[in-house]
């Protein structure tokens, strides 16, 4: 069976891992449907290939797919796993770091992985909190928030609600924490960097988002603080990121979107430095218990995901040298 016109089946070569065929069928269906563009002979062709694929066993399906060039068509899985934006399981969504996009702040970026956005910024305090006061250290302390349509549906604002909710208070924490893992405080002086991240749109990762945002963010007001001549270098020892990770029908996945961190029966949050360092590990069984090897797959996942994010950082701060 060959499709009319030359036309090759809508899928790429060395992209398909299956066994299932059902699974197979369902998905070459919404590749279908996504070439709707395409002549009414190959869609009709498409459309009874698919019928037939579903009398034949998985024996006989070499038979019918197309051999590709190059690479041999790989049936791995027992499931074929399809995400919805087409990304392979160990794939991050596309991230662009935009520097000094508030004018008005020392430092600040507007970070955006797939759909979710964060404009994160850094701010200069000559003084520290109360218990920091005359230790010759500095410090770094975060707050997050996301506008009321960041998200489907209009969330209502939490100074309406006069304190804000635990899940943000967890977050803002954890950005502070990653940031000052890697920064040298008693370099920086007795003064305190504040890191706002406030999340514009939200489809999943807004966290992890908004620690790799900050950390360019930060390193874009201390070099201020350099071009000043008020530090002598950087006080920074590494680079951190952050990415998530987790277990969706069964399949390990890096960089959930919010569709699929909604149904996850895993979900995971890395916070690593350029030198494989572990910043913070967070793991919840959302639905069911995960083991030692689906463990060793997310945290491999999340290893090479943090160090692609870390060399968008490094492309940005491309003039910033580390204190070691």
């Amino acid at each position: 069976m060959t499709p009319p016109e030359g036309r090759s089946l809508p899928f790429r070569a060395g992209e398909l891992e299956i066994c299932c065929l059902q699974d197979w069928t369902q998905a070459w269906g919404k590749r279908c449907l996504e070439n709707s563009g395409e002549s009414k002979s190959y869609r009709k062709f498409c459309k009874g290939a698919s019928r037939a694929v579903m009398g034949v066993t998985s024996h006989d399906l070499p038979k019918i797919l197309p051999k590709p060039r190059g690479k041999r068509l790989r049936l791995q899985s027992s499931l074929m796993f399809y995400r919805s934006d087409n990304r392979a399981p160990d794939q991050l969504r596309p991230v662009l770091i935009t520097p000094d996009f508030i004018t008005t702040a020392e430092g600040s970026v507007l970070i955006e992985v797939g759909n979710t956005r964060v404009i994160c910024t850094a701010s200069i305090e000559e003084s520290v909190p109360a218990f920091m006061r005359n230790s010759g250290k500095g410090w770094i302390s975060s707050e997050y928030a996301m506008i009321p349509r960041a998200t489907l549906t209009r969330t209502a604002r939490e100074v309406a609600k006069g304190r804000p909710s635990g899940r943000t208070h967890e977050i803002q924490r954890l950005i502070g924490r990653s940031l000052r893992a890697v920064t040298d405080l008693s370099r920086l002086g007795e003064r305190t960097i504040w890191i706002d991240c406030d999340v514009i749109q939200a489809d999943g990762g807004t966290r992890t988002a908004s620690i790799t945002g900050a950390f360019v963010a930060l390193g874009l007001a201390l070099e201020k603080l350099v071009q000043a001549g008020t530090l002598t270098s950087v006080p920074l020892r590494d680079f951190v990121a952050a990415v998530s990770a987790g277990l969706v029908d069964g399949e390990v996945l890096l960089d959930l979107c919010y569709e699929e961190d909604s149904r996850a029966d895993v979900d995971m949050n890395f916070v690593m430095t350029a030198g494989h360092k572990m910043v913070e590990v967070q793991a919840t069984a959302e639905r069911q218990a995960f083991d030692e090897a689906q463990f060793a797959k997310m945290m491999a996942f999340a290893r090479s995901g943090v160090q692609a994010l870390i060399a968008k950082q490094q492309a940005v701060l491309s003039g910033l040298t580390l204190r070691q």
